[in-house]
C-alpha cells in the first residue's frame, strides 16, 4: 500500500498559482524527499495533507482512503515556523499536544517520559518553553510531532537551529521511525541532507512536480559517464573522438589529478585500461552527481550541472 497518493493537486491564490497538477505517489515505510527552492510549493502541498486549506482540484488518498479530518490523527506535523506555547513549561506543553491527538493522560505521560529519557532532558520538565533556546526547542516541537505514533510524519525543515550533534540525534530518531513503520515525508531545500536521510524524492520548482522516483534511480538518470583519476605526471592522451580530458591539477609532487568525460557507452573499466597503457594509476572513481548537482540542474538548467560534473 502507498502511505500517499496526490493527483492533479492544484492551489490558487488569487493571481498566484501555488501548485499545478502535482502528482506524487509516497510508499509506505519510506523517507520521502520533498525537494525545491523556497517559494516552489512544498509548504502549500504540506498544508493541504494537513487540512490546514484546501486544494482547488485533485486528490488525495492516505493508506488507501480519501483524505479527510480522521486522518488527523495518523499524521505527525513539524511545521517550519515553530509553535509552541511560551508561557507554558515543557511537561504540561507536551501533555497538553498529546491529549489534543487523543491519548489519555497516563498514555501520554508514558510516553513523554520515555522520549524524554531518549533526548537525555528528564530534567526540562519545569523549564518554561521562552526559557529553552532555539535547539532545544526543536527538541521538544519534534517530540511533540511523534508522541501519538503517526503513521505519516510530515517534517519540514526539521534541522533549522540545530548544531551538527543534535542534528545528527534527530537523524538516528527518524531512521528509528521509519523502521518502526511510519512514512515520513521530509520537506527541505538543503540537499546535503537529502543524500543521506531519503529513500525516494520528488523536485517541485514554481508549481510543477518536474522530477519523482527513489533516490538512487534519480541519480543514476543523471550519470554523466565522469571519471575522476589520480595518476603519476600530467600528461594524459585519449582520442578526442571518445572522451574529453580536463587540464590535470597537482594534487602533491608530481602526482596528478584528472577528470576524463566518455562517450556514452564507454565503462569504465575501458577507461581504466587506455589509462593504465600509458600512466601509473593511483585512484579511479566515477564522478556521480549528488542531489545538490541534479537540483542545479534542474532548477538552473542543464549547462550548469555539466560543467560541474566534468569539473572543467
Amino acid at each position: 500500500m502507498e502511505a500517499l497518493i496526490a493527483s492533479n493537486v492544484t492551489k490558487q491564490y488569487a493571481n498566484h498559482r501555488a501548485l499545478s497538477e502535482v502528482s506524487l505517489t509516497i510508499p509506505e515505510k519510506s523517507i520521502y524527499g520533498l525537494l525545491g527552492p523556497n517559494g516552489a510549493g512544498k509548504t502549500t502541498l504540506i498544508r493541504i495533507i494537513n487540512q490546514i486549506i484546501a486544494m482547488d482540484g485533485g486528490t488525495i488518498t492516505v493508506f488507501g482512503e480519501p483524505l479527510s479530518s480522521k486522518h488527523i490523527g495518523v499524521i505527525g506535523y513539524l511545521p517550519e515556523e515553530r509553535g509552541l506555547y511560551k508561557k507554558m513549561n515543557v511537561g504540561d506543553q507536551l501533555l497538553y499536544l498529546a491529549r489534543l491527538k487523543g491519548l489519555s493522560r497516563a498514555d501520554a505521560l508514558a510516553r513523554i517520559k520515555v522520549w524524554l529519557e531518549k533526548f537525555e532532558i528528564k530534567d526540562w520538565w519545569g523549564k518554561k518553553v521562552e526559557d529553552l533556546s532555539k535547539g532545544m526547542a526543536q527538541k521538544v516541537q519534534f517530540i511533540s510531532t511523534v508522541l501519538h505514533e503517526p503513521r505519516l510524519i510530515i517534517l519540514d525543515e526539521p534541522f533549522s537551529g540545530f548544531d551538527p550533534v543534535n542534528a545528527q540525534l534527530i537523524t538516528e530518531k527518524i531512521f528509528e521511525l521509519r523502521d518502526m513503520g511510519s512514512t515520513i515525508i521530509f520537506s527541505t531545500h538543503r540537499m546535503e541532507t537529502v543524500e543521506s536521510l531519503c529513500d525516494h524524492i520528488a523536485l517541485i520548482d514554481r508549481s510543477k512536480k518536474i522530477l519523482e522516483g527513489p533516490k538512487k534511480q534519480v541519480k543514476e538518470q543523471y550519470r554523466s559517464n565522469t571519471f575522476v583519476v589520480e595518476h603519476r605526471g600530467n600528461h594524459i592522451v585519449l582520442s578526442p573522438d571518445r572522451y574529453q580530458v580536463s587540464a590535470s591539477r597537482v594534487v602533491e609532487g608530481d602526482l596528478h589529478s584528472t577528470t576524463i568525460q566518455a562517450a556514452a557507452g564507454i565503462t569504465g573499466n575501458q577507461v581504466l585500461r587506455e589509462l593504465i597503457d600509458q600512466t601509473e594509476v593511483y585512484a579511479f572513481q566515477e564522478r556521480l552527481p549528488s542531489m545538490a548537482d541534479i537540483f542545479i540542474s534542474l532548477v538552473k538548467g542543464d549547462e550548469s550541472l555539466l560543467k560541474h560534473l566534468k569539473g572543467i
